[in-house]
């Protein structure tokens, strides 16, 4: 018999328990470094060098890093659903735990493209981490993170409507809901579809939708316990 269909949208809270730095909030990666010098389009034409190095650090903190349990969650939700991952996070975690079907939204860390024919995507190794403006390709082409910057569009975002639309449960985990086009998901779900979301700190959302206030993996735990 078919599974139903359990989709979920991650964010940096997701990640958080495993030690990756958050970007939105005090503290995180938007405290220590202005977000349109390393993160947008023009950042990055205008200083690329600075990019490269960002990326070269936070790749150097996720290889030392491992899913959590709220990772492993996921999986184990695989055994009574069929899960769709749609996640802001550009870290492997969600792979690396053994999740089956993962979409990213805003590019993978772990990955290098070519600026001259971005459809040439690169994965880097734990041994090969580092990249810089002298970094070519087998090609020979300059290459540049796998990062949807600001100011770009986000390719994969007309797939996870997709998804989104055929959700016979939706889950919300560990996000601000302030980041768009991500943030505007949820509205593409079916209308009377069970909705949650996982925070402990969650943003205002409409009353159809079950606010769970706790981190990603006691929220999961308790989503378990309520799924089964």
């Amino acid at each position: 018999m078919k599974k139903p269909l359990l989709v979920v949208l991650t964010g940096a809270g997701m990640s958080a328990e495993s030690g990756i730095a958050t970007f939105r909030d005090s503290g995180g990666l938007w405290d220590k470094y202005p977000v349109m010098d390393v993160a947008s389009h023009d950042g990055f034409v205008r200083n690329p060098s600075l990019v490269h190095e960002f990326y070269n650090k936070r790749r150097r903190e996720l290889v030392g890093a491992r899913p959590n349990d709220g990772h492993r969650a996921l999986v184990e939700l695989e055994k009574l659903y069929d899960v769709e991952v749609i996640t802001q996070n550009v870290d492997d975690l969600h792979e690396r735990a053994g999740s089956a079907s993962v979409l990213h939204l805003h590019g993978e860390l772990m990955k290098i493209r070519s600026m001259k024919h971005p459809e040439r995507i690169y994965t880097l190794t734990h041994d090969n981490l580092e990249t810089s403006v002298e970094t070519r390709d087998p090609h020979g082409d300059p290459v540049r993170p796998h990062i949807v910057f600001f100011q770009e569009a986000v390719p994969n975002i007309e797939p996870a409507i997709e998804i989104v639309g055929r959700a016979d449960v939706l889950v919300i985990i560990g996000t601000s809901m302030a980041v768009y086009p991500a943030a505007g998901l949820v509205g593409f779900a079916r209308r009377g579809i069970p909705v949650y979301y996982i925070d402990p700190n969650p943003a205002p959302v409409a009353d159809n939708i079950t606010v769970i206030r706790q981190t990603a993996t006691e929220g999961l735990e308790t989503l378990l316990n309520i799924l089964t």
